[in-house]
Formats: structure tokens, sequence, C-alpha cells
């Protein structure tokens, strides 16, 4: 293992379909111009994937999805403009303010070997290297230079830094991850 830190981008799953698991990459704010451009909060620390994607999938409040063929996108500032085909008009757009927009899991921006999404990390099971059952992470923080798994311990909550020499097997498709506490580090 040589990093452990994982990666904010893409960070949110929405629920499962058919096909699997969707991951938010953007989230559309308002409208712009008269076309039927929106504007959207980028979700995503790659907003060069853009660039490749013909497609996005549109999750409504409630949870009902639809597909989006994109026409057009550009960035203005930080926040990313489409132009979807059949929104021609402002009223249309309007339609979208609110929508999260995900591509499947399976279209993620792959990560360098040992680098996780937080994602992937929250709701793992956390162990240590005898055995014994921490609880589970409930969020990844980050302070300083070093992510902090947040985790649910059966009495109290546990602060434990995701470096290498404590993390030393994550496993996030077994949702375990093994620690090597220094003598302490549990008690803090």
């Amino acid at each position: 293992m040589s990093d452990a830190e994982p990666s904010r981008g893409d960070e949110s799953p929405a629920n499962s379909n058919e096909s699997g698991e969707l991951v938010t990459v953007a989230r559309v704010t308002k409208t712009r111009g008269l076309r039927g451009e929106v504007v959207a909060d980028l979700l995503t620390d790659f907003p060069e994937r853009f660039a490749a994607l013909e497609s996005l999938i549109a999750i409504r409040a409630n949870g009902s999805r639809q597909s989006l063929r994109i026409e057009e996108h550009w960035f203005q500032g930080k926040r990313l403009v489409l132009k979807f085909f059949g929104y021609d008009s402002i009223e249309s757009a309007k339609e979208l303010i609110g929508h999260e927009l995900a591509v499947p899991e399976a279209e993620r921006v792959p990560l360098p070997e040992n680098q996780f999404y937080t994602w992937e990390l929250i709701g793992c099971r956390v162990e240590t290297v005898a055995g014994e059952d921490l609880g589970v992470i409930r969020d990844v923080t980050m302070t300083g230079s070093v992510e902090i798994l947040m985790i649910d311990g059966h009495q109290r909550e546990l602060l434990i830094p995701m470096v290498e020499d404590i993390c030393v097997e994550i496993d996030v498709a077994r949702k375990l991850i093994r620690v090597d506490p220094p003598e302490g580090l549990l008690e803090l």
C-alpha cells in the first residue's frame, strides 16, 4: 500500500438501478440563456470527464430518472453549463433545476492504486488486526494533510487517521478496513 488517501471526486453514489449504482457528478442549480441551457455545480474532481460524455442520467428528488443526451457543454468559472437535446427554452430547462446528474458507477474515473472514493469507504466495517470490531465508517474528513475516518463505534465515535501505518488493509469490495492502531489511539 503506498498512499491511503481517498479522493473527494465523484463522491456520492445515487440509488441503485437495474444496471448498478450511479455516481453523481453535478447538480443543476439554474437556467441560463434563452436556448434551454442549465448551470450545474460540479460534484466531481474530474471536470475533464464531460468532454467524453454523450449523456447523463438526471435524478429527480423523488428518485425517478431520465436519460439526457448532451448537445453541448462548457465551463463558466467553476460551474458547468449544459445544453441537452429536447430542452430548447427556459421553460423546459426549468424542469431540470434541482436534479442531480449522474453516470453509471462503471463509468467513474479510475483512481490510482490504493486511493479510494470517499463514498466507497463510508459504510465499511473497521476492525483491528486482532479482529476486534470497532464500528462502521460514517464519514471521512480532511484535517491538515491527513484524511480522518469517522467511525460510529459501539460506545462512542472513533477518529482514525487514514495513513498506511494504521490502515493496513482496505478492501472496499468486502466493505472492510483493518487497522493496527498505535497504543492509546482508540482511547482518544
